[in-house]
């Protein structure tokens, strides 16, 4: 059994809080290379160009890629060989969330959401907690803009919905959001399991890398048919025309009940931010 106070998970959590919003990961900027090869549209290329440029002064400069830093999602992967000492695991992550966006000079942006009162320091944070084998931490924060959060839905297909089903689903819901999302857009998909786990599992397929494999073959082939459609839609870098209107389309699935086929689509914008480190 290996002891990790949990001051150490607080200060990881600030440095990715302010880590992720001001340093996109180069799997997105390769990805923006390779959008402004493909794009046929000259007003869409120079988009994708300031939308490296930003990255570059945000990083260099250290400040926010956005003005929505976002809502603070946590993944914790937690070994079950940890014990956990110095106070609560949860208060332990909003501290480290209060601590990165007051140090970073983020935007707070988490309110009541009937008098839409401020808290104040972006608590209370979203943390989703795996227990995983091992002696170690894995921290990974995702920073949660509103506008592409606010195109996302959860559906419950029928069965006989089947692939087609989905994948009109998924291409509609991106038709509908049009420049909503701040496009190129990284579509997350989640199948199967329930109501609440799709969305979940949606949410989740964000953090893969783009560009990378699913390593189920059907679900690789299913990602790409997708993408393909998503792209001839026309709407583009910024909503205003292209065939750039989405990066990757990413999905996880579960098993679900006979009766069901749940659906969820997680919209993320271009600024697809997530830094991860290990304790």
């Amino acid at each position: 059994m290996r002891e990790i106070d949990v001051k150490l998970i607080t200060e990881k959590v600030k440095d990715l809080c302010m880590e992720a919003n001001t340093d996109l990961g180069g799997d997105v900027l390769e990805a923006f290379d390779r959008a402004i090869e493909k794009e046929e549209s000259p007003l869409g290329v120079e988009i994708l160009k300031e939308l490296k440029e930003n990255a570059r002064i945000a990083r260099d400069e250290r400040v926010a890629i956005c003005q929505d830093t976002g809502f603070a999602v946590v993944f914790i992967e937690l070994g079950q060989d940890v014990h956990l000492i110095g106070g609560d695991l949860k208060e332990a992550i909003f501290e480290g969330v209060r601590q990165g966006y007051r140090d970073g000079y983020l935007r707070k942006s988490i309110c009541h959401p009937f008098t839409r009162a401020n808290t104040g320091d972006n608590t209370p944070a979203i943390v989703h907690t795996e227990i995983v084998p091992g002696d170690r931490v894995g921290i990974t924060v995702a920073p949660k803009g509103g506008g592409s959060e606010n195109m996302s839905r959860v559906v419950m297909l029928t069965p006989s919905d089947g692939i087609s089903g989905i994948k009109r689903y998924v291409v509609q819901r991106v038709k509908e959001s049009g420049s909503n999302p701040c496009p190129p857009t990284i579509v997350g998909v989640g199948i199967g399991g329930t109501f609440e786990l799709a969305a979940f599992l949606a949410k989740k397929s964000l953090l893969r890398p783009l560009e990378s494999k699913n390593p189920d073959p059907e679900l690789d082939q299913l990602e790409f048919e997708i993408l393909t459609e998503i792209n001839k839609l026309g709407i583009g870098p910024q909503g205003l025309g292209g065939r750039t209107t989405s990066l990757a389309v990413h999905i996880l699935m579960m098993p679900c009940h006979i009766a069901s086929l749940p659906l969820a689509v997680n919209i993320q914008c271009h600024a697809q931010r997530h830094k991860e480190a290990v304790i």
